[in-house]
């Protein structure tokens, strides 16, 4: 009987390995690290499952069916959250609050009534304003290429339609003076020359009576 529950243990701890769970967090964000079991229907009474970080730091202990209070760190307190809903359908899953650098590395899932091991590693990221900064300088070069391919159109348009503005009117100015130039050969800039003639005409009639 010893034997094959050692056995069956490491049979146990090297699937788990094998199944290991990667997730990603920021510095000042939140992360799920997920634990379910194979089996379902727990009974509450039957529950147990410790979280442990790093083998031996203790995260979160899920024990519903005792009073106690809760074993954890220090440094876990008040950031740690389970879901005691979902405890009956075999998820244990929780959830660790404002990550710290500190926060990375191997997480353990012990579920004892029905003896299995699950690790998660926690990998932590810079910050989310950090992450958030990277984003806006990979979008902020690309801003005066798309200002230069909207503002160029435009300008080179306006130019243009000036241009034809200016030279219609030019040519509207032309055409006015020419028309004014045809207008003006009245009768009243003619009668000078008419009233010439005649006397031109007199002075030689009197020339010739003489």
């Amino acid at each position: 009987m010893y034997k094959c529950q050692t056995v069956f243990t490491v049979k146990v701890c090297v699937i788990s390995v094998c199944l290991q769970v990667t997730v990603e967090g920021f510095i000042g964000g939140s992360v799920v690290l997920p634990c379910s079991s194979d089996k379902h229907d727990h009974k509450l009474q039957d529950i147990d499952v410790f979280w442990r970080h790093n083998g031996s730091k203790i995260v979160f202990d899920i024990i519903p069916h005792s009073n106690g209070p809760v074993t954890q760190d220090p440094e876990y307190k008040n950031r740690v959250e389970s879901f005691p809903q979902e405890y009956m359908r075999g998820n244990f899953n929780i959830k660790l609050n404002n990550l710290q650098h500190t926060d990375a590395g191997q997480y353990i899932c012990y579920i004892t009534h029905s003896s299995e091991y699950l690790t998660v590693k926690l990998i932590i990221n810079g910050s989310i304003s950090t992450e958030r900064g990277t984003e806006q300088e990979e979008i902020v070069p690309s801003l005066p290429l798309l200002l230069v391919c909207i503002i160029l159109p435009v300008m080179l348009f306006v130019v243009v339609v000036i241009f034809i503005a200016v030279f219609w009117r030019k040519k509207h100015s032309i055409s006015r003076a020419a028309g004014n130039g045809v207008s003006s050969a009245t009768p009243e800039d003619v009668s000078p020359c008419a009233q010439f003639k005649p006397v031109k005409a007199d002075n030689h009639d009197e020339a010739v009576g003489k």
